[in-house]
């Protein structure tokens, strides 16, 4: 990407983002790009979209690559940690954004999709953390965000398998960032609200707009400026164990 080597906060640095296919985590992959990083586009199904992220990466002079892994199946979580330590022997920044919604009231919800989404949304998260902390531990350093939820702080009708998935996701964080806080690791949370992205075009917009004080849905370019900041800004290395928010003012603490 074109920037000059005074702005690359990221230079040599290398950002892994699950489910960078598309939608928050395509946003963050460019806006780590732009920062100078080796971002790894991790994707586990979408291999031409995830192609054409690197592609558009490496074309703005910037360096990525693609690795398929699905981040709920442990085995494939440390082949594609091992693979980016292969070839670049360290990794600085994990930010666990891969998610899925499968929405159904609870009296009408299969256990199958409590369970796809739990185990995607909240343990693909933990394998994730659990392998990047071995490395950044021997680092002394490291950046870790994930990707929460509005509705994991509020709770949704229909939703109880994300929001739970989401909630998970806000204790988890607090967690580990007390548990690596001394060796110089930072982990953060940020809870997007209605963001324009597949997951949200097919809701109707103005029963949810009114909830919003900003009026809007958020872009996901939006969400990618915090992450870029809790990743690539030095000022954000006192930053940890919190969960911010980006949700148009939807949640106010």
């Amino acid at each position: 990407m074109t920037t000059s080597p005074n702005t690359a906060r990221l230079s040599n640095q290398v950002a892994v983002v699950t489910g960078a296919s598309r939608g928050i985590g395509r946003a963050i992959a460019f806006a780590f790009a732009a920062e100078g990083a080796n971002v790894v586009v991790n994707y586990a199904s979408s291999s031409k979209a995830a192609e054409a992220v690197v592609a558009e990466i490496v074309e703005k002079g910037g360096n990525a690559i693609a690795l398929q892994a699905d981040v709920a199946q442990a085995d494939q979580v440390d082949a594609l940690f091992n693979a980016v330590m292969e070839k670049w022997g360290r990794i600085d920044v994990l930010v666990n954004n891969a998610g899925i919604a499968r929405d159904a009231l609870v009296l009408r919800m299969k256990l199958e999709d409590w369970q796809t989404v739990i185990d995607l949304n909240l343990t693909g998260v933990f394998l994730c953390t659990r392998a990047v902390s071995k490395i950044m531990l021997k680092q002394r350093a490291g950046r870790i965000i994930n990707l929460t939820s509005v509705v994991g702080e509020m709770g949704n009708p229909g939703q109880a398998n994300y929001s739970a998935s989401k909630a998970g996701v806000i204790g988890f964080t607090k967690s580990v960032a007390k548990e690596l806080a001394s060796r110089g690791i930072t982990v953060n949370a940020v809870a997007p609200g209605f963001i324009t992205t597949d997951m949200t075009a097919d809701l109707k917009a103005d029963d949810i707009l009114k909830f919003i004080p900003l009026g809007r849905y958020g872009q996901p370019e939006e969400v990618a400026g915090l992450i870029r900041f809790l990743a690539a800004d030095p000022a954000a290395a006192y930053i940890t164990g919190q969960i911010i928010n980006v949700d148009g003012g939807m949640v106010m603490a």
